[in-house]
């Protein structure tokens, strides 16, 4: 691939699941003409042992992601919100640990 093919296609961002793991995690990014070559090039990119069972290739430009410079007015309305802590909630003895 050429410096001027990789300016022409989208970038994908990679995320695999783990065969132990449940959830998806980034791993990483590369340029793709499709979501199907992108597929293919994660594959042999990020999982050369063989270790992910699924692979989301997701157009970068259509994500959308918050600022850490206002990490503050973001997440502060929840302190206010006691209700979401576990730590509110009495657990009866019988359910075991969670």
């Amino acid at each position: 691939m050429t410096g001027s093919a990789s300016a022409e296609w989208p970038l994908w961002e990679i995320f695999i699941r783990g065969q132990a793991g449940l959830s998806h995690r980034h791993v990483g990014s590369l340029h793709a003409p499709d979501a199907e070559a992108a597929i293919r090039n994660a594959r042999d990119v990020y999982t050369r042992r063989a270790e992910g069972v699924s692979i989301w290739a997701v157009p970068a430009a259509v994500i959308a992601a918050s600022s850490p410079s206002e990490k503050g007015p973001l997440y502060e309305p929840a302190k206010d919100k006691v209700y979401r802590h576990p730590t509110f909630f009495d657990i009866p003895d019988d359910v075991g640990p969670m």
